[in-house]
C-alpha cells in the first residue's frame, strides 16, 4: 500500500516520480500555486524519544523521508530528509567519541532524542540527532532535505554580504543540499546544541509518508577515517542529495 504525502498542499506519494521544472531541475515537491497559511505544529505527529532510543541505522535508515520543522519567530520552515549518515560508538574512527567522553561529545551519550549542533572547521554548524540508549554515543547527520515550507526565509538566510543577488536566486534544490547549508537555511546554531527533538521548537515529524522510498547506502563523505562504513543513506530520486 503506498501512502500519501500532503507537500505544501499537494498529493504525493512514496515513490515519489521527479518532476522536471522550466529550468531543467528535477524535484519531489509541486510549487505551491498560491501562498498558504502557515500550519500549527501537530505534536502527536512529533516523532517520540522512542523512535531514536533504536540502533542508530534503523534511526538513520527510517528518518528518510520524515519531515525536519523548525519554528521560530521569524516563521516556520521544513523540509523532508532526502540524505543522512551514521557515527556510532568510540569503535567508529569518525565518530566525534572515538576519543572517549569529553565536554564538546557530551550529548552523544546522552539522553536519545536530542539535538548536537558543533561548528565543523570553524565554517559550518551541523545538526545531528542523537540515538541509541543513554551512554551509548551515536548519533545520525542531517545531511541535506527537500524544502516544504518557508522557502524564502530559507533564501534569505543563506545571503551573505556580497552575495545577495546570487543567494536569492538559489534553485530550492540548492538551500538544504549539504548539511552546513541545510543548518543555515534553517536557521539551526550552536544555540540549538542539547534541544529536545521532541518539543515544539525544532523537531522532526511524520508527515505521512508511507511505503518504502528507494534509498542507496554508501560510504560516508567529507572525512578520510571510516571511510569504509557504508553508513550515508540517501534518497536515489532527489535532487537535493549533495554530492550529486
Amino acid at each position: 500500500m503506498v501512502a500519501r504525502l500532503l507537500c505544501r498542499g499537494h498529493p504525493r506519494s512514496w515513490p515519489l516520480t521527479p518532476r522536471r521544472t522550466p529550468a531543467g531541475i528535477f524535484s519531489l515537491c509541486s510549487r505551491p500555486v498560491a501562498p498558504t497559511r502557515t500550519p500549527i505544529p501537530v505534536v502527536d505527529r512529533v516523532l517520540p524519544r522512542g523512535f531514536y532510543s533504536r540502533p542508530t541505522l534503523q534511526v538513520a535508515r527510517d528518518l528518510i523521508g520524515k519531515t525536519l520543522v523548525h519554528v521560530t519567530s521569524s516563521g516556520r520552515t521544513s523540509g523532508l530528509i532526502v540524505e543522512v549518515e551514521a557515527y556510532i560508538g568510540e569503535g567508529d574512527p569518525a565518530c566525534h567519541a572515538a576519543s572517549g567522553l569529553t565536554g564538546r561529545n557530551a550529548p552523544l551519550y546522552g539522553r536519545p532524542g536530542r539535538a548536537y549542533v558543533y561548528l565543523n572547521y570553524g565554517i559550518h554548524h551541523l545538526v545531528n540527532a542523537v540515538t541509541e540508549p543513554e551512554g551509548v554515543p551515536a548519533a545520525v547527520l542531517l545531511r541535506a532535505a527537500e524544502p516544504v515550507e518557508g522557502v524564502n526565509l530559507m533564501r534569505r538566510r543563506r545571503q551573505t554580504t556580497g552575495l545577495r543577488a546570487r543567494q536569492s536566486s538559489l534553485p530550492e534544490k540548492e538551500l538544504c543540499r549539504g548539511p552546513g547549508k541545510l543548518t543555515r537555511a534553517f536557521g539551526i546554531s550552536a544555540a540549538h546544541n542539547r534541544l529536545d527533538l521532541c518539543g515544539t521548537r525544532l523537531f522532526v515529524e511524520d508527515g505521512g509518508v508511507g511505503g518504502e522510498p528507494k534509498v542507496e547506502w554508501t560510504p560516508r563523505v567529507g572525512i578520510r577515517v571510516g571511510t569504509a562504513a557504508r553508513w550515508r543513506c540517501a534518497v536515489v530520486v532527489s535532487a537535493c542529495v549533495s554530492g550529486r
